[in-house]
């Protein structure tokens, strides 16, 4: 009888084993789609300052434009 335990805790430790080793790969592959959002989101804040960037030069050049055509109240 103590042989069927020791047979059975090692049945329950080798699944715990494979649990464990089926988590660490699901955690690296988490890992690695967070570090590809990460530069995603780095990418993205780029392009949006960007763009920002050229929105600004097209406001301050209608701005130069309305005041060398006299159509600025100021």
């Amino acid at each position: 009888m103590t042989a069927d335990i020791e047979s059975l805790v090692l049945e329950h430790l080798r699944a715990i084993r494979a649990t464990q080793t089926d988590h660490g790969e699901r955690l690296t592959s988490i890992e690695l789609n967070l570090a590809t959002l990460g530069q995603q989101v780095g990418a993205l804040t780029t392009a949006v300052y960007s763009g920002k960037s050229d929105l600004d030069g097209l406001r301050r050049r209608v701005e130069r434009i309305e005041r060398r055509l006299e159509l600025t109240e100021g």
